[in-house]
Formats: structure tokens, C-alpha cells, sequence
């Protein structure tokens, strides 16, 4: 054959050769697979927080009960702080605050601009609390479809809303967890400005800072001042553990009135 011919010969069977894990024949230039895997280019995840994992393991409700035993305080927010989209959730908080004023402090950057920013650095697995504060803060939406893609795509665990909300239809969509006091169409250009991130708020009669922990579910939305996170944590536990205890002897004694006898607890 030619030598041409006899180059895409010795070439083809080498190929063939190395696919089936046999040695190339003599004369081709095809070199062997490495055995050896490659490294992987993947970043590992990073650990989540200890506290975080704790708390998603808990229930809200003994969250609640922990958060007064242990700081003498209520720590959930008023009734009206409810589940709009989405599920339950865990996650630190980070906060805006936004205030009535006048049209021309109200344009389209100023109405929301610490709570964009907020959202634009969030962290994965954060929640955000925004706060309409005054007398029609229920009646303007602090949040809509824009501002939920924008924390969707940044991982946040989703936000609470001291105020309403619109778009619902789209939020809920994109699954993005919401909590909030009210739903409205109405803007806050024209009307609110935010004054600051990342400060204390009362959301819903309740204080938040930043890295506060937020456990929510259908019940509601309970703060857990993050430097006694551990405590309340421990104590969560502890309740759920109990009352673990207590459906069993329910079931089997068929009187709620001897379990709490029995556990001191209801």
C-alpha cells in the first residue's frame, strides 16, 4: 500500500487499539490513555454554618417557645407576617429600610435603592427583610418580580416583607420564598425611599439586624438574635425532643391530660 495510505491505516488502528485499552501497534504515533483520573477543577462547597443546619432541623414553633425562654422575649412576628410563595426556610438575615418621602426623593433609584443593593450582595442562603415604614406601608409593595429574580439568582433563601408584595403570580413561578404583611399593585416610586442597609429594623414588631437568624414556616416568621443563637438552638432541641417523646405516650394512654402531666410540656 501506499505510504499514505498505509499513515491513515496505522493511524485508524491505533485509534481502534486505544479505545479497547489494547497497545497501539508499532509505527503509529498514538500515545496510550493515562490510567490516572484527572484532578477535578470542581471548588468544594463551602461548609454550611453549624447553627444554620441546626435550625433546619427544628420546628419554628419550639424555635419560638426557645427564643422567650431563653431571652425573656417574644420573637416572632405579628400574625400577619404570612407564607405568599414558596416553603419554609432558614437563613441570616440582611435588611433595608425604607421611609415615606416626597416625589422628587422618591424617583425610580432612590425608591429602592438599599434594598437593590442589599439584594445585589446578598450571600447564597441569606434572607432578606425589607421594612415599609409609616401608615401606608402595607399599601406599597416593598418587592416584585424584578427584585425576586435578581435574589432567586443569587441563592438568597428568600425575603420577608414588612409591607406588600406584587407580582405574585410571577414569584411564585420562580419559586422564590416570600413572606409578607400584604399584597398591593402599588409602587413606591413617587412615594418611599430607603435610607440604609444592613441596620436594625422592626419588622412586623419584631427587632432584626444583620446576621440575625430567621426560621419561618406556614406559622410564621420567628428572629433569633444571633449572639444567642446557640442557646435558643440547644433549647429548640431539647422541646422538639420532648414532645418526641409525647406523641407515642398519647397514642398509647389515649389522654393528652397524662402526657403533660408527664412531660411538663404542651
Amino acid at each position: 500500500m501506499t505510504h499514505t495510505i498505509r499513515v491513515l491505516y496505522l493511524a485508524w488502528v491505533a485509534l481502534a487499539a486505544v479505545a479497547c485499552g489494547q497497545p497501539a501497534p508499532p509505527g503509529s504515533t498514538a500515545q496510550p490513555a493515562s490510567s490516572a483520573a484527572p484532578a477535578s477543577t470542581t471548588t468544594p462547597a463551602a461548609p454550611e454554618d453549624p447553627l444554620i443546619a441546626g435550625f433546619k432541623k427544628t420546628y419554628p414553633a419550639s424555635v419560638s417557645d426557645a427564643v422567650e425562654l431563653v431571652t425573656g422575649a417574644n420573637g416572632t412576628m405579628r400574625h400577619d407576617m404570612k407564607l405568599v410563595t414558596g416553603q419554609s426556610m432558614v437563613g441570616r438575615a440582611v435588611t433595608s429600610l425604607v421611609k415615606p418621602a416626597p416625589p422628587e426623593q422618591a424617583t425610580p433609584a432612590l425608591s429602592t435603592k438599599h434594598s437593590v443593593e442589599m439584594i445585589d450582595s446578598a450571600q447564597p442562603g441569606e434572607v432578606g427583610v425589607i421594612v415599609m415604614e409609616g401608615p401606608d406601608g402595607l399599601e406599597i409593595a416593598a418587592m416584585g418580580n424584578l427584585m425576586a429574580t435578581a435574589a432567586k439568582e443569587r441563592g438568597m433563601a428568600g425575603m420577608v416583607l414588612d409591607g406588600a408584595i406584587r407580582d405574585i403570580w410571577d414569584v411564585r413561578r420562580m419559586g422564590l420564598t416570600v413572606y409578607a404583611r400584604s399584597a398591593s399593585p402599588r409602587t413606591a416610586v413617587g412615594h418611599y425611599a430607603t435610607v440604609g442597609r444592613n441596620v436594625p429594623v422592626t419588622c412586623a414588631g419584631i427587632l432584626v439586624r444583620a446576621g440575625d437568624i430567621i426560621v419561618a414556616d406556614e406559622d410564621g416568621v420567628v428572629v433569633v438574635p444571633q449572639e444567642r443563637a446557640a442557646e435558643v438552638l440547644k433549647k429548640a432541641q431539647e422541646i422538639d425532643e420532648r414532645e418526641a417523646g409525647m406523641f407515642p405516650f398519647i397514642r398509647e394512654f389515649k389522654s393528652l391530660t397524662k402526657a403533660i402531666e408527664r412531660f411538663n410540656r404542651i
